[in-house]
């Protein structure tokens, strides 16, 4: 098996589980030991949780493969880091964590782990959505009850219409995907500009123009 260079083979469980456990207890110690990590909770942590997350999507957008692995290492830490906290209150752990997200992802993949059938990415989206309501329980009465919304306007808009329809979502080649992209991206930054010289906060009016259609579909 072939060692990365930060050592450790690339496909060795071990050396990942032997990594995870060192990171874990270097954890532990800040929250022991570090003024500023032993100060932290939840609400203060969260904002730096969602600014790594951001950190990597523009890693992952560049396609910079060690910035890539600079910023998963800075997402990882912020997921044991919540996990602790959860610990030190009896409310969970990264075990109870890691474990639910396996239950979720079995669930949630019928067609890989049990006898249901998704031949594109739109049929594991609808089975997915079907999952969630019927079996989970989210949303079974109102399908927008659990979309955050803290969300940036964007992705909150994108999400609200997602959960008006399901399948409304096209499959597209990445050569046709990145024209449709850079399409996009002119209009909006074009929408951008004429809420600019009109005064009108672009972030604001999406988000209204969200609920409108969130309220309009209740």
């Amino acid at each position: 098996m072939a060692a990365d260079e930060r050592g450790g083979s690339v496909s060795d469980p071990r050396a990942a589980l032997a990594a995870l456990e060192r990171l874990d207890l270097i954890t532990r110690r800040l929250r022991r030991e570090c003024p500023w990590d032993r100060e932290q909770d939840e609400r203060s942590i969260v904002p730096h949780t969602v600014e790594e997350a951001y950190e990597l999507a523009d890693a992952a957008h560049r396609g910079d493969d060690d910035k890539i692995r600079d910023e998963l290492g800075d997402v990882l830490f912020q997921v044991l880091f919540l996990s602790l906290l959860l610990e030190e209150r009896g409310a969970g752990s990264l075990a109870g964590v890691a474990e639910g997200m396996s239950e979720k992802l079995i669930r949630r993949h019928p067609h890989v782990f049990g006898e249901a059938e998704a031949e594109t990415a739109n049929e594991v989206l609808r089975n997915w959505d079907q999952i969630k309501r019927k079996v989970e329980g989210r949303g079974a009465g109102d399908p927008f009850a659990d979309v955050p919304e803290n969300l940036p306007g964007l992705l909150y808009a994108r999400k609200i219409l997602r959960r008006a329809d399901p399948e409304g979502g096209a499959a597209a080649d990445r050569e046709r995907r990145d024209a449709d992209e850079a399409e996009i991206g002119e209009r909006l930054l074009e929408t951008v500009a004429r809420a600019r010289s009109l005064g009108v906060d672009p972030e604001l009016a999406l988000r209204a123009a969200a609920n409108r259609f969130r309220d309009a579909q209740r």
